[in-house]
C-alpha cells in the first residue's frame, strides 16, 4: 500500500517561504511521477508541479514557474517543494500525488495515490 504523507505547511506572511515535504513509502517500482497538486476556495484542483522519479525530469505550472521549486531524495523517498516569496493567492491546501508509468503527468486522473494535503495560508 502506497502512503504519502505531506508536511511543511503553515501561516506566512507574502513575502516568506515555505518548503513542503511528500514522504511516500509502499513504492514498488522506480518509474513513477510525484506532483503537487493545490485546491484553493473557489477554484478548481490545479497540477503545480511535478517530478519523474526514474530521471529527475520536472514540469512546472506557469503560475509557480520561478516561485517554486520542486525536488527529490529519493533515498529518502521524499520529495520537497520550495515556495518562494509567497503571496496570498498562493493560499490554498496542498496535495502530494503518486502516478506510476505514464506520460500523462498532467491528468490527476493518473494518480492512483493521494496524501492527506498540508494548508498553506498567506496574509498580505
Amino acid at each position: 500500500e502506497v502512503r504519502l504523507v505531506e508536511s511543511g505547511g503553515g501561516l506566512v506572511q507574502a513575502g516568506e517561504s515555505l518548503k513542503l515535504s511528500c514522504a511516500a513509502s509502499g513504492l514498488t517500482s522506480d518509474d513513477y511521477t510525484l506532483s503537487w497538486f493545490r485546491l484553493a476556495p473557489g477554484k478548481e484542483r490545479e497540477v503545480v508541479a511535478c517530478i519523474s522519479i526514474s530521471d529527475g525530469l520536472t514540469y512546472y505550472a506557469d503560475s509557480v514557474e520561478g516561485q517554486y521549486t520542486i525536488s527529490s531524495d529519493n533515498a529518502k523517498n521524499t520529495i520537497y517543494q520550495q515556495m518562494n516569496d509567497l503571496k496570498p493567492e498562493n493560499t490554498a491546501a496542498y496535495y502530494c500525488a503518486q502516478a506510476s508509468n505514464t506520460n500523462n503527468y498532467l491528468d490527476p486522473d493518473e494518480y492512483a495515490d493521494w496524501g492527506r494535503g498540508t494548508q498553506v495560508s498567506v496574509y498580505a
